[in-house]
């Protein structure tokens, strides 16, 4: 009965992690391909950040929570105010998850930041009620990116983060930035099938 639960369970994890991973990634196109490595350009996007200090998993996990708040809801939504209205209407509205959760290095502190789907604007973004959320337009950037699967452990991050900065060097790549950490998938997915990322800018 025991292993028949297990069975479940397991097959549940390998499903239902996938599925609620299927969301909206930023739109990039890939310039070169390397086993897991590529060079990718990114097109602009807009992101909702929030500054975290503190070790770097207890910062992603707490940043995530305070976007969490932001897109389910806690932000106050643009509304067209007719001109005769004495009174501000202001309802939250809930905008739809995409992946990755992104993080990285900002001196003492670490950003944590959620790309916001292609469908909004600056002007048509409901507005963060939390002040520590800021909506950011990024231009278009290009990366050198390495994927791999497991858990956001230190451990396996920076050994990948080893792995991508010796290709940079090998193929004397210009970076302008530190290191940023990509990760897809809910908490559940099983770490052989969770996507993980570290991204470099580098001079185009």
């Amino acid at each position: 009965m025991i292993v028949a639960i297990i069975g479940i369970v397991f097959t549940l994890a390998i499903a239902v992690g996938p599925v609620m991973s299927d969301v909206e990634i930023p739109n990039y196109e890939v310039v070169k391909s390397e086993g897991d490595i590529q060079i990718r350009k990114y097109a602009p996007m807009i992101i909702a950040e929030v500054q975290m200090s503190g070790k770097r998993e207890d910062a992603i996990g707490d940043g995530f929570r305070l976007l969490a708040d932001y897109i389910f809801g806690n932000n106050i939504a643009n509304q067209d105010i007719a001109m005769t209205a004495p009174v501000q209407q202001q309802e939250s509205t809930k905008i739809a998850m995409t992946a990755p959760v992104q993080q990285q290095s900002a001196g003492n502190y670490w950003q944590v930041s959620f790309v916001i789907p292609s469908e909004y604007t600056m002007d048509t973004l409901p507005k963060p009620v939390n002040e520590r959320v800021v909506l950011k337009e990024i231009p278009a950037k290009t990366f050198a990116a390495i994927t791999f699967s497991g858990t956001n452990s230190d451990e396996n991050v920076k050994a990948h983060e080893k792995i991508l900065l010796e290709y940079v060097e090998a193929n004397d790549l210009s970076v302008i930035s530190t290191p940023k950490y990509a990760f897809y998938n809910p908490p559940w997915t099983l770490p052989p099938m969770r996507r993980n990322e570290v991204m470099i800018e580098i001079q185009e």
